[in-house]
C-alpha cells in the first residue's frame, strides 16, 4: 500500500494529498480506474456532475466497500455542485442527487464546480 501524505482540517478530519481525478474518464472507464486506484491505495477520489460518472464511481464504491476491500471512513470524497446549478433553490436537490449516485450517506467535501454564476 502506497503512503500518502494528508492534510488535517480543524474539525480533525484528514484529506489524502494525492488523489485519483475522475474528469474525462467514461462511465466503461472509470470503474475499473477508481477500483484499481483504490486497490493499490488511493483513498481520495474526486468527482463532479459535470464529468458524468458519478453514477459508475457509486458503483465501484458500493462493490469495494461491501466487499470488505475498504472502510468507508477510509475514503475521502469529493464531488462537485455544476455551475448550471447554483440557484439556491437547486443546492440541495443536487447534493442529493450526487449523494444516490454516489451511493453514500455522506460526502467528504462537496464544492461548486467554477465560482461564477451563468445567466
Amino acid at each position: 500500500m502506497m503512503a500518502v501524505p494528508s492534510l488535517t482540517f480543524s474539525n480533525g478530519k484528514t484529506m489524502p494529498q494525492i488523489g485519483l481525478g475522475t474528469w474525462m474518464l467514461k462511465p466503461d472507464e472509470v470503474s475499473n480506474a477508481v477500483k484499481s486506484a483504490i486497490d493499490i491505495g488511493y483513498r481520495h477520489i474526486d468527482t463532479a456532475q459535470l464529468y458524468n460518472n458519478e453514477k459508475e464511481i457509486g458503483d465501484v464504491l458500493a462493490e469495494v466497500l461491501s466487499d470488505g476491500a475498504v472502510k468507508r471512513e477510509e475514503l475521502f470524497i469529493v464531488t462537485k455542485l455544476s455551475f448550471f446549478n447554483m440557484a439556491p433553490q437547486c443546492v440541495r436537490a443536487n447534493f442529493l442527487d450526487s449523494l444516490k449516485k454516489l451511493r453514500l450517506d455522506y460526502i467528504d467535501l462537496y464544492l461548486i464546480h467554477a465560482p461564477m454564476a451563468i445567466q
